[in-house]
């Protein structure tokens, strides 16, 4: 007669339950190791639940215990350990390389197996067997098994346990559903193994069966068979930005494996710690724990990210990081904070290099500029400086005539004005060279300034242009080259900003457009027109050209076609100081073998004003 008690009734509900969930992750779509894993853990306990209801059945109707019911039921039973352990590893390692070892976990199971069958001849297994444990007694082999067992499910729940905390909290849902059903069927076993506790041998799978709900739950609910946590820690532990992430109440509840790295040393991280308790545990760090918190205040008001850079130092420790503190909103509550940290030591260095290296390249190419200028002063002043000379030489000549004059009656009022009027015709020559003299002067002395200098003030057009023919003229004289100017618009209109950075910038394009003949004969058109309220800046050859893939690049970086006699910093300055300095644009047009156009645009406005060099 079959008693149907309670724990009856659970294991077949146990079966069932067993058998639907077998049936759903079989019919899942993708599988992986882990789910061939738990089907193996759940078919094994269909055999250990359905060899004990078989057995109850057939006890009770034959009055008869069949020894291939007791075989079915152990099979399962004595597997049911490894294939946890299996899910364990996998759970933490995401994917298993299966090998020899792995193997070698199925020994004890299969030597367990052995032994039952042929324990009708030396009770190794059971001295006595029945479904009451407090009639069951256990051979010596029992405990080798027992142990083994043990071991296998300890180590496959730890893991499950731990890395189940790692990924998702140890207050989370998942981490309590696992905690929960991993616990109760062990406590069941150990309770029904050493008769601490009258039970059934129901008892044991019935509470596997349990843990098969949690398990299901975590499935479906949390996707617990998904490697996507597992694959999200491995991913955050491997990017280089270290993250934190603190609740309502400001305790840290995770952070990942580069946060660890970078900031280990200086301080004591631990989880469920107050971030100021954190921040305090070295005193020698310049962070403030009160300004975080001040930060955090804010970003739950207002919901947004709040980016800052922040230099830490402490002890042997100085970092620059970027810092970016982002609220966590669900369902428009704030849950807590992520902090973010970008180690930007790095970059600083690197910045501050290019800085020093750019401005070692500025200065090489305004000296090489100034060189070409004093080759052409020296030109321009030798004529001027000759003509003053002689000019000086006929003065006194005249003035030691008028001298041997005074007092000679010989010598008429007309002779005296003769003499004078001499004496002025040369003055009159030599002062248009003095003021030519002075011009090209002035033009120096500004130009001589460094490129960084900046100076805000009005020009005309017109200093402007005799600026540029004045440094020029050598440069065109010695190339055979001829500058012809265009003014299309008053010379006296006046523009905003450091003439002498202007000055420069023209020069050089005026320098590209002789090298553009490589040493021939050439015309240069210079032009100036106003167009839109913007005054238009056109220096044009008739040269080589520029091929089109350097064309491109030519505003964007450092390029050049002089080889290693250039390095590409004029232009690329030279754009970046018109849109920095003067708010206008400037582009190119080039046709290889045809020439080049250079086209410089500037705001014509009263109200602009001028800005630092961008670059």
């Amino acid at each position: 007669m079959i008693e149907y008690s309670f724990p009856f009734v659970l294991l077949h509900l146990s079966i069932l339950l067993l058998l639907f969930t077998a049936v759903l992750v079989f019919r899942m779509k993708r599988r992986t190791q882990i789910h061939y894993a738990f089907l193996c853990c759940i078919l094994s306990m269909l055999l250990w639940n359905s060899g004990i209801l078989t057995n109850t059945y057939t006890q009770a109707i034959f009055k008869h215990t069949y020894f291939i019911f007791f075989i079915i039921t152990h099979i399962g039973l004595v597997f049911v350990p490894p294939f946890l352990l299996f899910i364990g590893i996998i759970f933490a390692h995401t994917k298993v390389t299966l090998s020899s070892k792995h193997i070698l976990l199925f020994v004890i199971p299969i030597i367990s197996i052995l032994v039952l069958m042929t324990d009708n001849y030396h009770h190794l297994f059971y001295i006595n067997y029945s479904l009451n444990t407090n009639e069951l007694v256990v051979g010596k082999y029992f405990i080798i098994h027992a142990v083994y067992s043990y071991i296998c499910i300890g180590v496959g729940l730890y893991n499950l346990i731990i890395f189940s905390i790692k990924n998702s909290g140890f207050f989370s849902r998942q981490s309590i559903l696992i905690l929960v059903g991993s616990t109760v069927p062990v406590l069941v076993n150990v309770f029904a193994t050493f008769k601490i506790i009258s039970l059934t041998e129901y008892a044991t799978p019935i509470a596997f069966s349990f843990a098969v709900i949690c398990y299901m739950y975590a499935i479906f609910k949390f996707k617990f068979l998904s490697i996507a946590p597992i694959a999200l820690q491995k991913i955050v532990d491997l990017i280089s930005d270290g993250f934190i992430v603190v609740n309502e109440e400001l305790s840290v509840v995770d952070y990942n494996q580069t946060f660890l790295n970078i900031f280990g040393t200086i301080f004591k991280v631990k989880r469920n710690t107050s971030i100021t308790d954190i921040l305090s545990s070295n005193p020698t760090v310049n962070v403030d724990g009160n300004e975080i918190i001040a930060v955090i205040d804010q970003i739950k008001k207002t919901g947004k990210s709040f980016v800052f850079e922040k230099q830490i130092k402490a002890h042997n420790f100085d970092r620059y990081f970027a810092v970016e503190i982002t609220p966590i909103i669900s369902k428009n509550n704030y849950i807590g904070t992520i902090i973010l940290l970008k180690d930007i030591t790095q970059s600083k260095k690197d910045l501050e290099t290019i800085k020093e290296n750019q401005s070692i390249i500025m200065e090489q190419e305004r000296l090489a500029s100034l060189g070409q200028l004093i080759g052409g002063i020296a030109h321009n002043l030798k004529t001027p400086i000759m003509s003053i000379s002689g000019g000086i030489e006929a003065l006194k000549d005249l003035v030691k005539e008028y001298e041997e004059s005074i007092g000679d009656t010989s010598v008429t009022p007309e002779d005296h004005h003769e003499i004078a009027g001499e004496m002025m015709s040369w003055l009159d020559k030599m002062k248009p060279y003095c003021s030519y003299m002075s011009d090209v002067i002035t033009t120096v002395k500004g130009q001589a300034v460094q490129l960084n200098t900046s100076s805000t003030y009005s020009f005309t057009l017109d200093e402007l242009v005799k600026r540029v023919e004045v440094l020029m003229a050598h440069e065109l004289k010695k190339y055979h080259c001829i500058l012809r100017t265009d003014f299309r618009i008053d010379l006296n209109t006046q523009l905003k900003g450091d003439i002498n950075n202007l000055v420069q910038i023209l020069d050089n394009i005026v320098i590209n457009a002789i090298q553009a003949y490589e040493g021939e004969k050439g015309d240069i058109d210079f032009i100036l027109e106003k167009l839109d309220n913007n005054i238009v800046f056109t220096i044009k050859d008739y040269g080589k050209g520029i091929q089109p893939d350097i064309k491109e690049r030519l505003f964007k970086e450092m390029v050049t076609t002089k080889g290693k006699n250039g390095t590409g910093l004029g232009l690329y300055m030279s754009y970046a100081n018109i849109k920095g300095r003067f708010g206008g644009n400037m582009w190119v047009e080039s046709e290889v073998g045809k020439g080049t156009a250079f086209y410089i645009s500037i705001p014509n406005t009263d109200t602009y004003v001028d800005r630092e060099a961008i670059g």
